[in-house]
């Protein structure tokens, strides 16, 4: 008798399991579908506009940026428009030209991501009156996304540009006292 109560247990919670899962609001299913949906498709496109960076491909790059991006870091006076990031590439591609991103992690949520990557070049040419030590610079940037339309709308950067700048030879020196 105790076997049969605990099957019939068993089966009657099941079935309300399946009957409240039956029940629930169909459109809440389909917005979390849609959703998930677009935070892959998100990350996508921060894949690609990372490999159309390492490729120099400044059409591509554009096709990846709303007409008002704008990206966000330490030490700029203000907001760059695509323009700015573009001339920052060539920059930074003249002086490491086999610079590539390795994108180690990315986290979505809703139109925001979360975008970890690591980046490796050859120090080969002068960069802002640093000479060329033709070392290795590795780079860990995390940088947050917020995305509009399927377009990269806001770029905000987390770098240790002091890190990067030593890695290529830069050197520190203290302040002279003032008299």
């Amino acid at each position: 008798m105790k076997k049969h109560f605990n099957y019939l247990s068993i089966v009657l919670l099941t079935l309300i399991i399946c009957l409240a899962i039956g029940c629930t609001d169909k459109s809440e299913l389909e917005k979390f579908k849609a959703n998930a949906q677009t935070q892959e498709q998100n990350k996508e496109i921060v894949r690609n506009l990372f490999a159309a960076v390492d490729k120099n491909d400044f059409d591509k790059i554009k096709s990846y940026l709303a007409d008002d991006f704008t990206l966000e870091a330490a030490g700029l006076n203000q907001p760059w428009k695509q323009e700015d990031l573009i001339e920052d590439i060539k920059t930074s591609y003249a002086s490491l030209p086999d610079y590539i991103h390795h994108v180690e992690d990315i986290i979505a949520e809703g139109n925001r991501l979360m975008v970890k990557t690591k980046g490796q070049g050859t120090f080969k040419n002068q960069y802002q009156g640093i000479l060329p030590t033709g070392k290795p610079v590795v780079e860990t940037v995390v940088s947050v996304i917020t995305m509009a339309n399927g377009k990269v709308k806001n770029w905000w950067v987390i770098s240790d540009n002091l890190a990067t700048m030593l890695q290529m030879g830069m050197e520190l020196k203290p302040a002279k006292a003032k008299k």
